[in-house]
């Protein structure tokens, strides 16, 4: 691992701009980079404005980052991961998240360990993982719609309180009409996110396993299922009313029509991470969901 470790001389930077406590941790990091003879990328709204006004190489976006970057520094929560992680979907380049408070399942690193973190990188104690990504293609109200996700897909009900109804077929055999809240398709990775919260599976995040879980099924019957990630799902509202809508991690990308189709599927898109040395996701689950009982 060494040698990776000795590739990373260019480090990009990049902040949650909406959080006021990124900008001390995004400086106290660039200092620890600058003293460790590292040069420093940021993105336009990192490097500028009230967030850090670092010194640096400035590009435009988070795209750019990568494309001139060996290693990203990510601050925030999950939200700012799954955003770069779009946005830099398919790059080779790795990205370690820095916490900046909140649960942080994608994060690796509290931002009061990062010097410790960085020591661990610098020599070469980490590991890659290759997370996969969602696509959902499909036709919404007449526009066609095309949005990756790291998390999940997420048809959901709009305000109005009632149930919707859709077909959900996997390689197009037919599973059943869900009467529900809404329906998430969940990666790997987000298996510990909304799909955690509305009872469906953890699984790790390396497993090449797509997760179904219904949002408030009226059915007893109805138990969130557990997909090989090379499955293709198609989800159809059979009713226009109340509305359906599409979310990519949180986005909204679409409202379905009655009879409209959204499918999903794994994207030849991947995102690598880095995993330090002394961490374990079964460890993190049970600091982050304070799990009690005996264990070995």
């Amino acid at each position: 691992m060494k040698k990776n470790a000795d590739h990373f001389q260019r480090i990009g930077l990049i902040g949650n701009a909406d959080k006021s406590a990124c900008a001390a941790s995004v400086r106290a990091a660039a200092r620890l980079l600058q003293r460790a003879g590292r040069q420093l990328i940021c993105d336009a709204a990192t490097a500028t404005g009230k967030l850090a006004r670092l010194n640096c190489d400035v590009v435009p976006d988070a795209a750019a980052v990568a494309a001139a970057a060996d290693l990203i520094l990510v601050f925030g929560g999950d939200g700012t991961m799954l955003r770069a992680a779009r946005q830099i979907a398919g790059s080779k380049t790795p990205l370690l998240g820095v916490n900046i408070g909140g649960l942080g399942f994608l994060t690796a690193v509290a931002a009061d360990k990062l010097a410790a973190a960085l020591k661990l990188i610098w020599r070469g104690e980490f590991q890659f993982e290759s997370r996969a990504l969602l696509e959902a293609t499909g036709v919404c109200q007449g526009k066609r719609v095309h949005a990756l996700a790291l998390n999940d897909i997420v048809v959901s009900r709009g305000a109005i309180s009632r149930l919707i109804a859709l077909d959900v077929s996997v390689n197009r055999e037919p599973i059943t009409r869900y009467r529900c809240d809404g329906l998430i398709v969940s990666s790997p990775t987000g298996s510990t996110a909304y799909s955690l919260a509305a009872g469906g599976a953890i699984v790790l995040p390396t497993a090449d396993v797509f997760v179904l879980t219904p949002i408030c099924p009226h059915a007893l019957s109805n138990r969130s299922i557990i997909l090989p990630l090379s499955a293709t799902i198609r989800v159809q509202a059979s009713h226009a009313v109340p509305a359906a809508f599409v979310n990519a991690d949180g986005q909204i990308i679409g409202e379905l029509d009655a009879g409209d189709e959204v499918t999903i599927r794994r994207s030849r898109h991947t995102v690598r991470l880095v995993r330090l040395a002394n961490s374990s996701f079964l460890e993190a689950m049970r600091r982050k969901l304070h799990w009690r009982g005996t264990y070995l």
